[in-house]
């Protein structure tokens, strides 16, 4: 078969230059994504967000950056419809507006972090092409900056919010934190949380699993600068641990999916907790149920990085590989078949990428 083939099939004129424009837009769409991405990393919206419009010499100046390379990515972001441009002057501008939700601590989350996910499925798309043709995995080694991309979804979505809303979806726990429990954080990553955790109650102890080295060895060194000895960080491949009984608190946030065997990591999390503990699980909140997903914003990029990384680490580690969107109902039932009670399912109105489930077991 010549999957090359013009088509042969009669279809409407009309509708097909319609869907071209689609077309055009996304492909608009995905080179301001990459962009975006470029001025996140480099710090160019930081740079002009405090800024009066400017030319692009002063905002290279002031960013520290070749005049030549901002003033072509100015370009980009002006036709992107993202920095506005008074030909004038000459000059260039990020409204408050728009900097409300593309720079670091901005009021709206800066969405500028998952444009990294765009440019992150660019480097591994040769990986992923050999991964269509064979069906293999891949693993976590084989993605740059991905553990750098979660760390600032992480400081955005768990640590930014733990104190005010996160943890007091737990009913009692600070109170239990205050006066000293055993925690441990599940897939902790670079360490964000545990360790803003273990600053805020001293008398708790703290320990973080994760399946990365690299992680781990970030982790560590930000507990040793944050100063903080209440907390431990251990290399660990949690589809296969085997603590039992020895912690009053376990929290996972967005690390259940992506592993070997999700089921058999819930079941472990059940029984490494104490009588009377409790987990704290954040992941995905979409559903399972594709149609349900269709108005969901983020969707496509969603499915997007479950396609080149979730789903595939998974399939590498030989799991199921359920990937990003496997839906909050198959996450509930799973918590259910593992054996815990009590299950609470909790939504954030600021957040409406996440779910928020609290069980004892």
């Amino acid at each position: 078969m010549d999957f090359f083939a013009a088509p042969t099939a009669p279809y409407d004129s009309a509708a097909a230059e319609a869907f071209a424009e689609t077309m055009a837009a996304t492909l608009n769409a995905g080179a301001v994504s990459a962009m975006t991405s470029v001025g996140h990393r480099i710090g160019l919206f930081d740079v002009m967000a405090a800024m009066p419009p400017s030319t692009s010499a002063r905002i290279a100046e002031h960013a520290g950056l070749s005049e030549r390379y901002v003033r072509e990515w100015l370009k980009a972001m002006v036709t992107g419809r993202v920095i506005e441009y008074d030909p004038l002057s000459e000059t260039y501008s990020l409204p408050p507006e728009r900097a409300a939700c593309l720079t670091r601590n901005a009021p709206l989350g800066n969405l500028a972090v998952y444009s990294q996910f765009v440019t992150l499925v660019g480097e591994v798309q040769d990986r992923l092409l050999d991964c269509f043709r064979t069906g293999e995995g891949t693993r976590y080694g084989e993605y740059p900056c991905f553990h750098q991309i979660m760390a600032e979804d992480s400081d955005q979505t768990v640590t930014a919010s733990l104190f005010e809303h996160i943890l007091p979806l737990a009913e009692g726990i600070m109170e239990r934190l205050d006066e000293g429990i055993d925690v441990l954080d599940a897939g902790c990553g670079r360490g964000a949380a545990v360790v803003a955790m273990a600053l805020a109650y001293p008398e708790s102890r703290f320990t973080g699993y994760d399946l990365c080295g690299d992680a781990i060895a970030f982790a560590s060194e930000r507990a040793e600068e944050a100063g903080v000895d209440n907390v431990t960080f251990e290399h660990c491949d949690m589809s296969d641990f085997s603590d039992r009984e020895c912690y009053d608190f376990v929290t996972s946030f967005d690390a259940v999916h992506d592993q070997k065997d999700p089921q058999q990591l819930l079941k472990a999390i059940r029984g490494t907790l104490r009588a009377g503990g409790t987990y704290l699980m954040q992941d995905i909140g979409r559903s399972a149920r594709l149609e349900k997903n269709m108005n969901f914003p983020l969707a496509p990029l969603l499915y997007a990085i479950s396609c080149a990384h979730c789903m595939p680490v998974s399939l590498g580690q030989g799991g199921k590989g359920l990937g990003t969107m496997w839906g909050w109902e198959t996450a509930q039932t799973m918590l259910e078949d593992a054996g815990f009670r009590d299950i609470r399912r909790n939504l954030l109105p600021h957040d409406p990428m996440n779910v928020w489930f609290v069980a004892n077991p």
